[in-house]
């Protein structure tokens, strides 16, 4: 354990990563079944609907991280060895 900082921050990132997994697989269930519910299920305009909000969905998140970040000083919380 050289460095524990950098393997908290590291453990952080790996927690964070697996639960934002979960989550994205719980709100794809989700949206699946509110398109079934609305006839939009298997055929093709669901899949593209389907498609489309996950797009709209990850671009609105994305952004509000971005400026998150920007207000924080938009620094990383680690940097990997190859840009140190």
């Amino acid at each position: 354990m050289s460095n524990p900082k950098a393997m908290v921050q590291t453990m952080i990132a790996l927690a964070s990563a697996s639960l934002g997994l979960v989550a994205a697989l719980a709100w794809n269930e989700a949206i699946k079944a509110t398109l079934a519910r609305l006839g939009l299920g298997d055929d093709l305009a669901g899949l593209y609907s389907y498609a489309i909000i996950a797009t709209v969905l990850a671009v609105v998140v994305l952004s509000i991280l971005g400026r998150l970040a920007a207000r924080l000083g938009g620094e990383a919380s680690f940097v990997r060895e190859a840009e140190g």
